[in-house]
């Protein structure tokens, strides 16, 4: 026998839908600033690079998402295609841009300038 939802259920996941799009979308805009300021400033891959490789020493990274952002990283000097890559509208790069070792990238006033 199958059952269905309640409204209220049926509310509350189309909610947190609604709230996981906002949080996709707030974390593509820091990508694009980051992105944009690496490719100004390319010696800030080296700290990207520093965290991805730490995360992974750790184990706090999966294989597949440090092989997936590696790659990124080595398409730096193709601006478009990295450009391209960190900004993947896919599920699987929604869900790496959440563990994104493009930390400490951002000034506070750059991060808040991204969100605007």
């Amino acid at each position: 026998m199958r059952t269905t939802q309640g409204p209220r259920r049926q509310r509350q996941q189309r909610e947190r839908g609604i709230n996981h799009k906002l949080i996709d979308r707030q974390i593509w805009l820091l990508h694009q600033a980051m992105v944009e300021k690496i490719l100004r400033q390319p010696a800030l891959l080296e700290q990207v690079k520093t965290t991805l490789e730490r995360r992974y020493a750790e184990g706090t990274i999966y294989y597949g998402a440090y092989l997936t952002w590696h790659c990124i990283v080595e398409q730096v000097n193709q601006p478009e295609l990295f450009k391209q890559s960190v900004l993947e509208d896919s599920m699987l790069m929604r869900k790496y841009r959440r563990v994104t070792p493009f930390i400490g990238i951002l000034s506070e006033e750059e991060r808040q300038q991204a969100l605007v």
